[in-house]
């Protein structure tokens, strides 16, 4: 772990292990925090708040662009760490660099922009301010499906607004998030700054419980399952403790009649397979008016079956393993049960271990689980709709609410559908996963609340006060 910048075992001494989803080797032995580690992680940010929230704009700005060089410039080493700790491709893992990077230096230049205002008063000789500062200490929970860019994203915005940090790693990937560390110490942050705990899954909820709990803690953020994002809100509300929650996804790709069908197929085959499926945008649905649906579903089935699994560590394959063999039999149970009820597998379906190829389902419907729950797996859903109004309806049909997508030539038409979808980000004529460091990136339903990036994340990190200056003789009623 990393605790008031020095590297740091358990009190108890205990480890854990993660191994490969691929070869099943192990991988990394990494250190299994328990409640007492994590209090000394928050007190060694608590420890270290007072003087870093007072360092100057441009020394915070100066040492994440720093982090952002030095990030690019360990490319190799987070890839070598993503491929073997999640089965992730090497596309993928560069991907999520160089975004990160991007995350850094967009961060950097927010530090300058944490501005407030004066606001109008009634009392003559007064001065009344909007006034944001740090708001404290801030427990980051990241996830493994995009580790190295949900990692950074859940610190690199505290530590622009002058907040102190613990990231709480995934236990699927210790060695990815630990090496966020490794930079921000080259990059020069001070002692305690960022701090990085590790647990054993089984010591996952002590550990959770243990820094929201901590009365240091100001801030929680945590991207991963809505399941699990419930459990971190109820354990923050009894605290009085505010969240930002991105959770999961279903997200609904619309292609209308006027649609470009060829376009189309391309967004949705790399919305529905990049990293295997495993992206909280990830296209889960594809719902298609009848028109139309014929010509995509041939077009979409071509490219589907052109994209195959395999170990991410050949490179001749688009897709790698999903991060457990586990997951992979989850997903099976989806396609089992929405065959059991009458769909129809045009493409992949079979798991070995971790890998499955890209899948298609066609006519699915509601009554089945792949119908409403999130795979977070290589399978595209077809729901074939009679009308634009069916579409809107099924699109919102869910319980999610996070990315969407809208395909037709009428710009106006599409727009006015992508209104009417509860998501929190919507595209037109453009894939359902994208992502840039400046935009207001979160969900709405049980996608989650708050949002990271540019200007709108700065309510999340900082703390909004009223503050006033009296310049004359106050006069009071008593």
């Amino acid at each position: 772990m990393l605790i008031g910048g020095c590297d740091v075992e358990a009190a108890s001494g205990a480890t854990f292990e993660r191994h490969s989803p691929v070869s099943g080797d192990l991988v990394t032995i990494a250190t299994a925090a328990s409640a007492v580690d994590a209090s000394a992680a928050a007190d060694a940010a608590a420890a270290a708040f007072p003087e870093w929230s007072q360092t100057s704009p441009g020394y915070r700005r100066t040492l994440l662009e720093r982090a952002g060089r030095l990030l690019l410039a360990r490319q190799d080493d987070f890839t070598a760490l993503m491929m073997a700790e999640t089965g992730a491709t090497r596309e993928w893992s560069a991907f999520n660099v160089a975004l990160s990077a991007k995350i850094f230096s967009e961060t950097a230049a927010m530090t300058t922009q944490i501005g407030g205002q004066l606001i109008p008063t009634d009392y003559v000789g007064r001065t009344s301010m909007a006034y944001r500062q740090p708001a404290g200490v801030c427990l980051a929970i990241a996830p493994w499906n995009a580790p190295v860019i949900l990692g950074v994203r859940s610190i690199a915005m505290a530590l622009a607004c002058g907040n102190t940090v613990v990231l709480k790693s995934s236990e699927l990937c210790p060695a990815t998030h630990r090496l966020i560390g490794d930079v921000l110490t080259e990059a020069g942050f001070p002692a305690g700054v960022l701090n990085i705990v590790s647990n054993a899954p089984a010591d996952a909820s002590a550990v959770v419980e243990a820094l929201i709990a901590h009365p240091v803690v100001r801030r929680i953020n945590f991207t991963g399952s809505t399941r699990v994002g419930r459990i971190i809100a109820q354990i923050a509300a009894k605290h009085l403790k505010r969240c930002l929650l991105e959770l999961g996804g279903k997200a609904a790709f619309i292609v209308l009649d006027d649609a470009d069908l060829d376009l189309a197929v391309g967004a949705a085959a790399f919305g529905a397979y990049f990293n295997q499926g495993q992206i909280c945008m990830s296209t889960e649905r594809i719902i298609v008016l009848d028109d139309v649906a014929d010509a995509f579903v041939e077009k979409f089935l071509a490219k589907a079956k052109t994209l195959r699994a395999g170990d991410p560590a050949r490179g001749d394959l688009p897709l790698g393993a999903l991060v457990t063999a586990e997951s992979a039999r989850r997903v099976r149970g989806l396609i089992d049960d929405a065959v059991a009820k009458g769909a129809t597998v045009l493409a992949g379906g079979d798991n070995h271990d971790a890998f499955m190829d890209a899948t298609v389902i066609d006519y699915v419907t509601r009554t089945m689980r792949l119908y409403r729950e999130e795979s977070f797996g290589p399978v595209a859903a077809i729901i074939r709709v009679g009308s634009v109004e069916e579409a809107i309806t099924v699109a919102n049909d869910c319980e999610y609410g996070l990315s969407g997508a809208v395909f037709g030539r009428d710009v106006g038409r599409a727009l006015d559908v992508a209104r009417r979808i509860e998501s929190g980000i919507c595209h037109i004529n453009a894939a359902t996963v994208g992502d840039e460091p400046q935009i207001p990136f979160g969900g709405v339903k049980a996608s989650g609340y708050g949002k990271f990036g540019g200007p709108a994340a700065l309510d999340e990190f900082t703390e909004l006060r009223w503050i006033t200056i009296s310049g004359g003789k106050e006069e009071y009623p008593i």
